[in-house]
């Protein structure tokens, strides 16, 4: 078994993918992974190593995201416009040999002090970083059978707040990821052969990585590549190249859903996919009256590979994400560890061979979101009905969904925290036109101190991920707290 086949079977002339309007056959691919698992071979990389992807939605994504995978290798696709300091700790958390940068990390790469990440042996670049390996150079080499792996043998290493709070790398097998793509067959709204995706889901996320990349490459359609994300030239982009599916974070259907009528802005598509956070019911309402667009919703998460329910193949309802896709268990449980009463709300359990194998080098937090006899605890509360159509009605405690990206407030108050003015601070989402959720925080200033709100969120810059950081810092003199001590985020709220 290896996921990296998943290009074998299609003709060497079908377009696979499309970047700024060049087409890359599958022949291509398949020619440039085969290379490329010999050139990252010569530099010693094989089954079991950590090759950290900071790459954008390019095809050097693709063709390294596919080569790492044939030797046996894991992925660690991370976010490429991070700072330096979140590029240093999580390639150091996974221990990564090999790092891959594109134009967009190359700033931030740079910045990083190698004795911050001393398992990295290798850097390749795609755009000839000084002192690195040329992709190019690599993709040349003598070509490299893929490798035939066990099921459960590790494939990817995503980092994601997740079900467990503070960002953690979660494993995910080749069995997780080529089971969630066949779960979902019996669909008769699947993905085709002749279908072309409209790919501005970022591939770092679980949801452009399994659902937009492997599905679309799985079935042998062609995926356009889309960096940034302007409501109106992707309409354009959409019209051109016959889009017949879209998968898209809500903050992408809420831009439309604002955009005047146009009845024919859509009319190839024939699959509207949504999903990472709960889309508002209003904004959908506006895109089946302005545009004809019927949005099949969906839930799932990084931890499952990642789809659990879908609204595809059946009738969607208003508020529901859908139903259980074939071969996932779920469950609503109760405080008490039972399933709780028809109609009761209750915390979403999920089974399959898609749920991951736990979190890298940390089994306390893999115990705590997984059972013995393999259930995932998902932390996300929801109802069904009496025809198995979910509804969400909270999710883990405190977490902010921000354009469909977990962060929990614990993060971004320790990276405040971290200024030397401040004493304490409190984070909590706000809801926002564009991204659903936006980072609002308040803090307490050391006695004698002083910074501004700039000065706090360009500090939170050089920490963190800039979808984590505040778009909104308040001074004040206290914050609320229990009567343990314990702060009180709710009545901030």
């Amino acid at each position: 078994m290896n996921l990296a086949n998943i290009i074998d079977p299609h003709p060497d002339d079908s377009v696979a993918l499309v970047w700024q309007g060049r087409p890359t056959t599958y022949g291509e691919l398949r020619r440039r992974a085969a290379g490329l698992r010999g050139g990252l071979s010569a530099l010693g990389v094989g089954s079991g190593d950590r090759v950290a992807l900071l790459l954008s939605n390019k095809p050097a994504f693709v063709e390294t995201y596919l080569a790492v995978l044939g030797l046996g290798a894991v992925a660690v696709p991370l976010n490429a416009t991070d700072p330096a300091a979140v590029f240093a700790d999580e390639v150091a958390t996974v221990g990564a040999s090999v790092v891959v940068v594109g134009r967009v990390a190359q700033a931030a790469w740079t910045a990083v002090d190698p004795a911050a990440v001393p398992s990295v042996r290798h850097v390749v670049s795609v755009n000839g970083l000084a002192g690195a390996e040329s992709l190019d150079d690599l993709a040349g080499h003598e070509p490299v059978p893929v490798a035939d792996l066990e099921p459960e043998h590790l494939a990817v290493l995503l980092f994601t707040s997740g079900t467990a709070g503070a960002p953690k790398a979660a494993m995910l097998s080749h069995r997780n990821l080529l089971s969630n793509l066949s779960q979902g067959e019996l669909s008769p709204d699947r993905f085709r052969r002749d279908d072309v995706v409209y790919g501005i889901l970022p591939l770092n996320h679980i949801f452009g990585l399994n659902v937009v990349l492997a599905q679309t490459l799985a079935k042998g359609g062609s995926i356009v590549l889309v960096q940034r994300f302007d409501p109106a030239t992707a309409l354009d982009t959409i019209r051109d190249r016959k889009v017949t599916i879209i998968p898209g974070a809500p903050p992408m259907w809420t831009a439309w859903a604002a955009m005047p009528a146009d009845p024919t802005a859509f009319a190839s598509v024939r699959l509207a996919l949504t999903g990472a956070a709960k889309m508002p019911e209003d904004a959908m309402a506006d895109l089946r009256r302005k545009f004809g667009v019927v949005l099949r919703e969906g839930y799932g998460l990084t931890e499952a590979a990642p789809v659990v329910t879908t609204s595809t193949g059946i009738e969607p309802r208003p508020g529901s994400v859908g139903k259980a896709l074939d071969g996932v268990e779920l469950r609503l449980v109760g405080p008490d560890g039972d399933d709780v009463l028809d109609g009761d709300s209750g915390e979403i359990w999920v089974r399959g061979p898609n749920v991951f194998l736990g979190y890298w080098n940390d089994p306390a937090a893999t115990a705590r979101v997984l059972t013995p006899d393999g259930w995932l605890k998902t932390g996300d509360v929801a109802t069904v009905d009496a025809e198995g159509y979910l509804y969400l009605v909270d999710r883990a405690k405190d977490l902010i969904i921000v354009s469909g990206f977990n962060v929990y407030p614990a993060e971004v108050e320790s990276a405040l925290g971290d200024h030397p003015a401040v004493a304490e601070a409190a984070v909590i989402g706000v809801p926002h036109p564009h991204t659903g959720e936006a980072v609002k925080a308040y803090v307490v200033l050391r006695p004698g101190a002083s910074a501004d709100e700039e000065q706090l969120i360009d500090h939170c810059h050089e920490l963190l991920a800039r979808y984590k950081c505040p778009s909104k810092v308040l001074v004040v003199d206290e914050l609320p707290h229990g009567l343990g001590g314990k702060l009180l985020r709710r009545a901030l709220r």
